[in-house]
């Protein structure tokens, strides 16, 4: 007869252990034979983690090539305005986190969906007769990012599709696919300043479409929608039902030549989960602080969308609590010359680049209006030994040490994405770089066709 092993009288690592025969129905039970299982390892990785998969990772990770060591490397690839220290936030805004910190009082636990005082401060900022918001309406997360998966998993089911840009930030569809959520990728269009194509987004609709996600002003493309559009993408959300996630982080990063429009003060009855936070326009990405803004005057939300947000924030315990303290003060303190600032740079950046890369053979750039990007479309015709947009961004990176973001990124082949937050002069040295790359390797109509024959 087997007998299991069962402490006894006693604890720790040097209790006795006694032998002891159990029995049932008749039948010996012995340890290490339980009934219908052999004891063994095996661990496994969970499915969702198994089903996330990051393509700007998977990417850049897989892009094996060492810079010119003759040339000291210049990256436009990283969406993180702090990078290179010429964009740094506002005194203000550090000093009241500075004050929070000294006086002690926000070191413990808040409230999963943030502190009261800071929903308040949050609704007060964005609150207008367009689109009124209250302290209930704010959910406050961990960074922009938490925002977006906390709304994606309110409103879409494991089965249920989501409609994305394309091109489009790539979290969107690593959330989406680690919870089961099939992604739709609606085309933005390039000779509309990258514009949705209405038609082709509305085909993508069917009894499974859960929401919409609309990112204005735009990563990667820099683009920012007219009052006029914004108006036809919500009539397209209207006819068919669907409610819209608007990733607004980069909300009033704008140039001067154009407005921008939250989307939830044109509409008048599609219900909008609006996703903002500091990163951005405050410049300090590393801070984590975001927000869910809930716009419904329709109540089509109603209750559960509210409080499923409340129960999915209960999953961690909210967003830093010594930016929380400051918040209130930071959205009320900032001056108005710090943002008026931060978009002087921007734009002259972006002017210097937009007209270095346009007198480039094989190269046309599209004009951004806002964020912190530029999108490039690269004549592959006119550069036939690169097969695509990764092969011509590595190659640039062996050749000139200039890291820009290949498009497959954002799934949109053929075209490479430049960051302008990096310092004036690393821009013009960047494009001059590009420049030297390109005539290098351009091959006009003929030349094009001889090496095509080559091949």
């Amino acid at each position: 007869m087997d007998s299991y092993l069962i402490q006894v009288n006693g604890c720790g690592d040097h209790a006795p252990m006694r032998d002891v025969h159990l029995k049932s129905a008749g039948n010996t039970i012995s340890p290490g034979k339980a009934k219908g299982r052999k004891p063994r390892w095996a661990v496994r990785a969970s499915e969702m983690s198994k089903k996330t998969f990051n393509p700007v990772r998977a990417i850049v990770d897989s892009m094996k090539v060492e810079p010119n060591p003759k040339k000291a490397m210049i990256s436009l690839s990283l969406g993180d305005p702090t990078v290179f220290g010429n964009l740094p936030t506002n005194d203000e805004v550090t000093r009241a986190v500075k004050e929070v910190l000294d006086s002690g009082q926000c070191n413990g636990y808040a409230p999963s969906v943030g502190y009261q005082s800071c929903r308040e401060a949050v609704a007060a900022y964005y609150n207008c007769p367009e689109a009124p918001l209250e302290a209930q309406d704010v959910i406050l997360t961990s960074g922009c990012s938490q925002a977006i998966e906390l709304a994606l998993a309110v409103l879409a089911n494991p089965g249920q599709n989501i409609l994305v840009p394309r091109p489009g930030f790539s979290l969107y569809k690593t959330l989406a696919l680690s919870m089961g959520i099939e992604v739709k990728l609606y085309n933005l269009l390039p000779e509309k300043a990258w514009e949705i194509d209405l038609e082709h987004l509305e085909s993508l609709v069917d009894e499974k479409t859960a929401c919409l996600i609309m990112n204005n002003p735009s990563n990667p493309c820099g683009s920012v929608f007219s009052k006029s559009h914004l108006q036809e993408i919500l009539a397209v959300a209207s006819r068919q039902c669907v409610p819209i996630l608007a990733d607004e982080i980069y909300g009033d990063m704008v140039f001067a030549d154009c407005k921008y429009e939250p989307i939830a003060t044109l509409s008048t009855n599609v219900p909008i989960l609006s996703c903002g936070g500091l990163a951005k326009r405050w410049l300090v990405p590393g801070w984590r602080m975001g927000w869910i803004l809930i716009h419904d005057r329709r109540d089509i939300f109603g209750n559960e969308i509210r409080d499923g947000l409340v129960r999915l924030s209960q999953r961690i315990l909210g967003p830093c609590t010594l930016v929380q303290g400051a918040l209130e003060r930071i959205l009320r303190r900032t001056p108005p010359e710090f943002y008026h600032n931060t978009l002087s740079i921007l734009k002259s950046n972006a002017d210097l680049c937009y007209a270095a890369l346009s007198a480039i053979p094989g190269l046309q750039p599209v004009r951004p209006s806002g964020a912190m990007y530029l999108m490039v479309e690269i004549e592959m015709e006119h550069f036939p030994e690169f097969e695509n947009d990764v092969e011509f961004t590595e190659r640039l990176i062996s050749e000139q040490s200039v890291f820009c973001l290949p498009a497959t990124c954002f799934e949109y082949p053929n075209f490479f994405r430049v960051v302008i937050t990096v310092p004036e002069e690393m821009i013009l040295e960047a494009c001059s770089r590009i420049q030297e790359f390109c005539e290098m390797h351009y091959q006009g109509a003929e030349g094009a066709q001889d090496l095509e024959c080559d091949k």
